[in-house]
C-alpha cells in the first residue's frame, strides 16, 4: 500500500487531496497541525510520532528530522542494498510528501515583526523533506504547491507517473526551496549604506510573450512576490500583451500614481508620457490628457488613477490605442470597449510610493537603487527670484514638478491649468529639450505664453531659460544646484519670471 506523507503551513485543499488518496488506497502520515485537521475531518491518519517512535520536541524544532522518515524518502527502490537496510530497520517506504513551508516571508513583511519571530518562521524539517523527496523523485513525488493537488489526484488516478512528470516536480521543490532560502539570507544579510550586501531575487515566468522589442528577439515576463506589482496585472480583453506593451503600462501606472487624491491621466508613447492632466472627473483628466499632443497619442497606453466610466470609454473609442490601463472598470466602459476587440483592457492596482528597490540590468549584472519616490512636501523649496509665483502659478508649479518626474531625462513640461501643454524629453541638452516643450504645444495650437515650466534637472545655463522667456513662460520650477545658478536666476528676474528651487533631481534615464 502506497504511503503519503503531509505536512503543511497553508492548509488549503489538504483535507480532500488527503481524502483522495485515501480512496485511491493509500496510507496517510501527517504532522501536528495538519494531523489535527485531517482527523477532523474524518481522514484516517498516522501521526508521525507513531513512526519515528519518538515524540516531537524543542517546541516541534524536531519532529521528522529522523531516519524512519528520511531513510523511507531517500531509498532507492532499484537498489537492494538500499531496501535491505530498509528492511533491517523497519523502515517503510514513503511514496509521495506533500509539504509547504511556514510563512516566513509573510511574517517578515509584517511592519512591527520581532527578530524572534522571524526566526521562528524559518522551516527545517519542512524542505528537508521535499529536497529529500525531490532528489528521490524517481520514486517518490514531491508536492510543494496546494494548487498541483487536484492534479496529482488526476495524474495518480491515470495510472504510472511518467520520468518528465516527476522531473517537473521535482524542479518546482528546488525552485521553491532556493526562493525560501534566498529570502532568508536576504534577511539575515547585513546592510551596507542601506542596501544589502547580496541580493537573491526570486522570479517565476507569468506569461511567455510572442517576441520582444522586436520580433528577431524571444522574450517572456518574470514576476517576483512583491506586491502592487506587475504580477498583479489582470487582462480583461483584447490581443496579448507585448513586450513593449508591459513596458509602456508599467511607465503609465507609474507616472499617473503620483496623484492620489484626484482623477488623472496619462497617456505614453515608447515609456515616456505626451500627455498629462488631473482633474475633476475621470473623463475630464482623459480629455485634457489627449489635448497635450492627440497626434503622439495615436497608437499609445493609456493609464488612469481611478475607476474608468462608461462615458470615458465612450469618448475614448474615438481613437487607436493599444492598452488602457487603470485600478478597475465600470462593467458598462467594458461593454463600450468590447467593440474594440483588439484593444487590451488591464486592470492594474496604483502604487503610491511603496518603498522598496528598483533594478536596471547591465550586461552580467544590475544596477540597483532606492524605488524613486516624488515628494510633494515643498520642504527645502525656495523662490530665489525678485517675483513670487500667482496663487494660479504656484497650482501649475506644483502640478509641473510631478509631472515631469515620469519624463525621461532631460524632462521639460509646459503647464497651464494643471495640465501638460508641451513635453520635451529624452534630449541631450535641456535648451534642447525647452525649444522642444514649446515647439510640441505649439505644434498642437496651444500658447505657451502664460504656461510655467518644470525641469527635472537644473539648468547649467542660462539659455534654457532665456528659450522659456522667449516663449512667454512665466515661471520655472527646477532643482538648482548648478554652479551658473546665479546666472540662471539672474535671466529669470531680467524677464521677470518667478522660480522655485526644489533642491531635489528627478532624473529618468
Amino acid at each position: 500500500m502506497p504511503r503519503a506523507l503531509l505536512s503543511v503551513s497553508d492548509k488549503r485543499g489538504v483535507v480532500a487531496f488527503a481524502q483522495g488518496l485515501v480512496q485511491m488506497g493509500w496510507d496517510v502520515i501527517s504532522t501536528g497541525g495538519t494531523a489535527a485537521a485531517l482527523k477532523a475531518a474524518g481522514v484516517p491518519v498516522q501521526p508521525v510520532e507513531a513512526v519515528t517512535k519518538f515524540p516531537e520536541m524543542l517546541d516541534g524544532r524536531v519532529k521528522t528530522l529522523h531516519p524512519m522518515i528520511h531513510g523511507a524518502l531517500l531509498a532507492r527502490r532499484d537498489n537492494p542494498v538500499h531496501m535491505k537496510a530498509l528492511a533491517e530497520h523497519g523502515i517503510i517506504p514513503i511514496d509521495l510528501v506533500a509539504v509547504n513551508l511556514y510563512p516566513f516571508r509573510a511574517t517578515i513583511s509584517q511592519p512591527d515583526v520581532s527578530f524572534e519571530d522571524a526566526i521562528e518562521n524559518i522551516d527545517i524539517g519542512g524542505p528537508s523533506m521535499l529536497r529529500s523527496a525531490a532528489k528521490n523523485h524517481e520514486f517518490v513525488l514531491p508536492v510543494v504547491e496546494p494548487a498541483d493537488y487536484a492534479e496529482v489526484l488526476g495524474l495518480l488516478r491515470a495510472g504510472p507517473l511518467s520520468a518528465e512528470t516527476r522531473r517537473a516536480f521535482a524542479a518546482k521543490v528546488f525552485a521553491h526551496t532556493g526562493d525560501y532560502d534566498g529570502s532568508i539570507a536576504g534577511y539575515l544579510t547585513p546592510m551596507e549604506d542601506g542596501l544589502p550586501a547580496r541580493l537573491s531575487n526570486s522570479l517565476e515566468r507569468m506569461m511567455s510573450l510572442r517576441y520582444g522589442e522586436n520580433p528577431q528577439q524571444r522574450a517572456a515576463l518574470y514576476v517576483t512576490e512583491e506586491p502592487r506589482g506587475i504580477r498583479d496585472l489582470k487582462q480583461r480583453q483584447g490581443k496579448e500583451l507585448s513586450f513593449n506593451n508591459i513596458l509602456d503600462l508599467d511607465a503609465a501606472m507609474a507616472a499617473v500614481s503620483l496623484w492620489a487624491n484626484r482623477p488623472a491621466c496619462v497617456v505614453v508613447k515608447h515609456t515616456t508620457p505626451c500627455g498629462v492632466a488631473v482633474a475633476s472627473s475621470v473623463g475630464e483628466a482623459w480629455r485634457r490628457a489627449l489635448a497635450t499632443d492627440p497626434q503622439s497619442a495615436f497608437g499609445g497606453v493609456v493609464a488612469f488613477n481611478t475607476v474608468v466610466d462608461r462615458t470615458t470609454a465612450a469618448a475614448m473609442s474615438e481613437l487607436f490605442l493599444e492598452v488602457i490601463v487603470a485600478p478597475s472598470f465600470h462593467e458598462e466602459a467594458i461593454a463600450v470597449f468590447a467593440a474594440k476587440k483588439n484593444l487590451r483592457i488591464v486592470e492594474l492596482p496604483v502604487s503610491h510610493g511603496e518603498p522598496g528597490l528598483d533594478y536596471k540590468s547591465v550586461r552580467g549584472g544590475f544596477l540597483v537603487q532606492d524605488r524613486f519616490r516624488h515628494d510633494p512636501s515643498e520642504e527645502g523649496w525656495r523662490v530665489p527670484t525678485v517675483r513670487h509665483p500667482t496663487d494660479a502659478e504656484w497650482g501649475d508649479l506644483r502640478f509641473g514638478w510631478a509631472a515631469v518626474a515620469s519624463v525621461k531625462s532631460n524632462a521639460i513640461v509646459l503647464v497651464k491649468n494643471e495640465a501638460a501643454i508641451g513635453i520635451g524629453a529624452g534630449q541631450m541638452s535641456r535648451v534642447d529639450s525647452s525649444f522642444l516643450a514649446v515647439h510640441k504645444a505649439r505644434q498642437q495650437k496651444h500658447d505657451p505664453r502664460g504656461a510655467v515650466l518644470a525641469s527635472d534637472g537644473f539648468f547649467p545655463f542660462p539659455d534654457g531659460v532665456e528659450e522659456a522667456a522667449a516663449a512667454g513662460i512665466t515661471a520655472i520650477i527646477q532643482p538648482g544646484g548648478s554652479v551658473k545658478d546665479a546666472d540662471v536666476i539672474a535671466a529669470a528676474d531680467k524677464h521677470g519670471m518667478a522660480m522655485v528651487l526644489t533642491g531635489a533631481r528627478q532624473f529618468r534615464h
